[in-house]
């Protein structure tokens, strides 16, 4: 029985009762269309499934298409458009295979970031895995901030494809992502500002060789003088430095939030601090001040519904000019604030 595929829809030999007809056993091989077919209807599926459950957020649905696409394009080690521009091409028999093994994986409610072994954050390509959270894309707004917070003089002066890697000048800002993860970050912020001067912590050695790893194949590691790496909690590794920026994007969930269960797969110590979700927020506000220099800012992300107690804890903590800026999703997601009474200045 011949079955049209001009609307996308999988052939139903593909689907029995939710559960696919193994690559192996389909006559005739199959083309990337179809499979790209099988695959938004199984992880449809299974997101509805976990939905009805309360195990997924229901908008989950709206990323399937997408999901589909990284985990056939992964296993064909081919870009996303190369899945539409040879929609036809009949997929080998190991490659249909594998991709029916991560169609498994995601729908058993593995992230695709982890399956895959990578995501990308600010169009960069940046390897994750369980030790590290995976980047969000309303982190990026954290990025933006730093960027219209420091000037930019000495970046755009610097050339852009050097012969040899370049050392920050003397008098460059210095800038410090506090528990940095994946360095997501902190590699972005050194992918725009060659000439800033950026160390990242983590108390986490694991997420430490992550963080490392995305910078050395980004070309902004140690060895190319762009981002120090310390472990340590927080402030700890950094001794009495000062900086003129400090980021964060700490963990904030509370242990109670039933978010969690969805997130089981990610590494709790990077979403949680404690019972209100505030106590690494707080220790980041209360202890910044030794770190930074004179007008030196504060950029903090947290949850949307955490906003007006940050901004309370900022101002009764001493800080100046406290602004909060929403993401694109429009829930206020960045705060930011200077600290007008270290009397340090920049360091050279």
């Amino acid at each position: 029985m011949s079955t049209n595929l001009a609307d996308g829809a999988p052939p139903q030999d593909l689907i029995a009762s939710g559960t696919a007809v193994p690559p192996a056993a389909r006559p005739g091989g199959v083309s990337l269309r179809a499979l790209l077919a099988e695959g938004r209807a199984r992880l449809s599926a299974a997101v509805a499934a976990a939905a009805a459950a309360g195990a997924a957020p229901a908008w989950r649905a709206e990323g399937v298409p997408l999901e589909a696409q990284l985990l056939l394009a992964h296993v064909l080690r081919r870009p996303r458009a190369y899945l539409i521009a040879h929609a036809e091409e009949q997929a080998a028999a190991a490659d249909a295979a594998a991709f029916d093994e991560l169609l498994r994986r995601v729908a058993a409610g593995e992230p695709v970031a982890y399956v895959t072994g990578g995501c990308e954050f600010w169009s960069l390509p940046l390897r994750v895995g369980p030790a590290v959270l995976i980047p969000r894309p309303e982190t990026e707004l954290a990025v933006e901030r730093c960027l219209a917070l420091l000037p930019d003089a000495a970046a755009s002066a610097a050339p852009a494809a050097p012969a040899a890697p370049a050392v920050p000048p003397a008098g460059s800002p210095c800038v410090c992502d506090l528990g940095t993860g994946s360095g997501a970050i902190a590699c972005a912020l050194a992918s725009e500002r060659p000439a800033w001067r950026i160390t990242a912590t983590d108390c986490s050695a694991p997420a430490l060789q992550v963080a490392r790893g995305n910078a050395l194949r980004l070309g902004l590691g140690a060895r190319d003088n762009r981002i120090e790496f310390l472990q340590g909690h927080w402030f700890e590794p950094l001794g009495t430095r000062r900086f003129d920026l400090l980021v964060s994007n700490p963990p904030y969930v509370g242990a109670a939030d039933p978010a969690l269960a969805l997130l089981r797969h990610e590494p709790r110590l990077a979403l949680t601090p404690g019972p209100s979700g505030l106590e690494a927020l707080g220790e980041l506000i209360r202890l910044a001040p030794r770190h930074l220099v004179t007008d030196g800012w504060l950029v903090l992300e947290h949850g949307a519904d955490q906003a007006g107690a940050v901004a309370r804890a900022l101002v009764a903590a001493g800080y100046a000019r406290v602004r909060c800026h929403r993401d694109l999703a429009g829930h206020a997601r960045v705060t930011e604030a200077s600290w007008p009474g270290s009397g340090f200045a920049r360091p050279a």
